[in-house]
Formats: C-alpha cells, sequence, structure tokens
C-alpha cells in the first residue's frame, strides 16, 4: 500500500474519477446532478483523495469550521480497496489537521459497523431539502 497517495482535491484531476467512483457505488443523485456535485467539491474545504498509479481509489468530502465542528459529507472507496484500513486511515488525516474539531457524519445501514469501529458513537439529527420546506 505504500504507492497509495493522499492529496488535496484538484477538479481538473479528479472530478470526473470522483463521479466515475459515485456512478459504480449507485449514487445517483451526486452523478445526475453533476454541476451541482462540481460546485459542492470547489466550495468544501474538506476535499481529499487517494490515489494509487494515478487513479482515485476513494476520496472524503466535508466542511469544517477548522475549531469546533468537522463535517464528512461524503466518504467513498472503491470495493477492492475497502476492508484495507484506508478509510480510518482517511479520517485520522483529517482528524489530525483539525484536532479541537468533533467529527460528525452520517452513515446508512450498512456502514455504521465501520463508523464504530474508528469509534465514532451514534448520535439522534434530522434532515430536509428545500423541497420540503414550509413555507
Amino acid at each position: 500500500m505504500a504507492d497509495i497517495k493522499f492529496v488535496s482535491y484538484v477538479e481538473k484531476k479528479h472530478f470526473e474519477l470522483i463521479q466515475e467512483l459515485n456512478k459504480q457505488e449507485g449514487w445517483t443523485q451526486l452523478v445526475e446532478r453533476n454541476e451541482e456535485t462540481k460546485q459542492a467539491w470547489s466550495k468544501s474545504n474538506i476535499a481529499y483523495v487517494m490515489i494509487m498509479n494515478e487513479k482515485v481509489i476513494g476520496y472524503a468530502r466535508g466542511l469544517t469550521d477548522e475549531h469546533v465542528t468537522l463535517y464528512i459529507c461524503e466518504m467513498l472507496f472503491s470495493k477492492p480497496y475497502r476492508g484495507l484500513g484506508l478509510g480510518g486511515k482517511l479520517l485520522n488525516i483529517i482528524q489530525v489537521k483539525y484536532p479541537t474539531a468533533r467529527m460528525e457524519m452520517l452513515a446508512s445501514r450498512t456502514s455504521h459497523t465501520f463508523y464504530e469501529g474508528q469509534n465514532f458513537r451514534p448520535f439522534y439529527g434530522y434532515r430536509r431539502t428545500y423541497e420540503e420546506c414550509k413555507f
């Protein structure tokens, strides 16, 4: 695994490869909303990829105020690279950059065991979209 690199996101080099990972994973909303997804990456102050042989094998995108809250919006690894400790390593690299911030994220029914194994604890939250607002 020595040939895997952790690098900052660069749109021209990484965005299409990230979208290909999203497509393979079935994250169709990110793929279908291509321009919004590209804007989200450009506005995120946490935007990192893991590269092997010039190929994006995983990524994490998030937002932080750098002191109190660090929120991981998406994290994804290509299936052949899961279970190798890379996701935990990526989260730890990000956490070290913001040591006073608490790291938060949402998990799916299938990913919660990974996060619990990384010493995350569950918390209760809410979500809505603009279309769900009551004016």
